[in-house]
């Protein structure tokens, strides 16, 4: 009930109650307990709070119910699986994740619910962000509507699948600000991760199960997360006996991260002036937006493209384009992935897919 809290073996997280500073309505969910600055991790009824904080979280038949001060269910697991096996019953695990599941099964793939699979702004080490394709679920991460509301806001990082090359995205419905870049063998190009790290690992897996992103801390005693904050992305994080949270990485970090501030056949700089600069063999659509500094119109061919004779210019250390349209073949290496492209009229651009190894896998663009 209201007034009693689960601990995770450990101690690192805890379950319970709690009333946002913006409302006098009840919610629960999950914080860290050893921080000082009180941290939510988790919520279960962001957009369905109880009329004030009197409630009962319990389990009925298969399913975990939040009964309100009227004894009417205010939230639930909702699952329809038949009869049970044996008793059911609601563990808050060491790294976090609430699970429901059968007493005699342990397996995580036998788990009937957790909260894993329904992450709200943060996502936690071992969470996964992506697409569960065995059960068509997306993970995305949606903010808190203000700092002391926990309802659903608008801006999101979302999964996105549409093409070869998946990538996340932080949008502002329905705007998109910031793309993660495809994953490029190690990390998402896009993103600023550090692989110099010794406690913590990145993931990617994409398979005929899961298009999923994830990360590891092999130093328990340090915490790590990302989270979701009206239009910008963070990664914090939290070593003792520190009494904050310190930022890893932020997006955006700068100008260049916003997406279409520089238009088509053109590329952000920082060390210019202006910071949209065309690509060699092109000059600005409209000269006077671009003296104004708006870049957003792009650039054009100085000469009309032959397809026969024109070739690829190198454009080193640049987030790669908009993946939807891209197609990928990994069997090949980079030079028959050049002879690939120049063979098709449509192809604009190629770069290599895993940069691993000295480099394999081709991404192609078109249009």
């Amino acid at each position: 009930s209201s007034n009693k809290t689960l601990v995770s073996p450990g101690g690192v997280f805890e379950l319970g109650f709690f009333k946002p500073l913006a409302t006098h309505v009840g919610i629960w969910g999950i914080w860290y307990k050893k921080v000082f600055q009180k941290t939510y991790a988790w919520i279960a009824n962001r957009d369905s709070p109880l009329s004030n904080s009197i409630g009962t979280l319990k389990i009925s038949g298969n399913n975990l119910v939040l009964i309100g001060q009227s004894n009417n269910t205010v939230w639930s697991t909702n699952i329809t699986r038949g009869n049970a096996r044996s008793s059911v019953i609601a563990e808050l695990l060491p790294n976090g994740n609430f699970v429901m599941r059968y007493s005699n099964n342990r397996d995580p793939s036998g788990f009937l619910w957790q909260s894993f699979d329904f992450p709200t702004d943060t996502l936690l080490p071992d969470m996964k962000l992506g697409y569960d394709l065995k059960t068509g679920r997306n993970r995305f991460l949606t903010s808190w509507r203000s700092y002391d509301d926990p309802s659903s806001g608008i801006p999101r990082t979302n999964s996105k699948f549409e093409g070869d090359c998946p990538e996340f995205i932080l949008m502002t419905e329905p705007f998109e600000i910031q793309r993660s870049g495809p994953w490029n063998g190690i990390e998402f190009s896009g993103i600023p991760e550090d692989e110099g790290l010794n406690y913590m690992v990145y993931n990617y897996t994409e398979n005929s199960e899961e298009i999923a992103y994830s990360f590891h801390m092999t130093n328990q005693s340090i915490y790590s997360r990302l989270i979701v904050r009206e239009d910008t992305l963070n990664r914090f994080t939290w070593i003792p006996p520190s009494r904050a949270w310190s930022t890893f990485w932020g997006l955006p970090k700068d100008g260049c991260d916003y997406l279409y501030f520089c238009g088509s056949y053109s590329y952000c700089d920082l060390n210019t002036s202006p910071n949209c600069n065309c690509i060699k063999g092109f000059v600005p659509k409209n000269q006077q937006r671009w003296d104004l500094r708006d870049g957003t119109d792009g650039c054009v061919r100085t000469t009309r493209l032959s397809c026969g004779g024109d070739g690829f210019l190198r454009l080193n250390n640049m987030n790669l384009p908009d993946t939807k349209t891209a197609t990928v073949d990994r069997r090949i290496d980079v030079k028959k992935c050049e002879e690939k492209c120049l063979s098709d009229c449509n192809c604009t651009s190629f770069a290599i897919a895993d940069v691993r190894n000295g480099g394999s896998g081709c991404v192609m663009w078109t249009g």
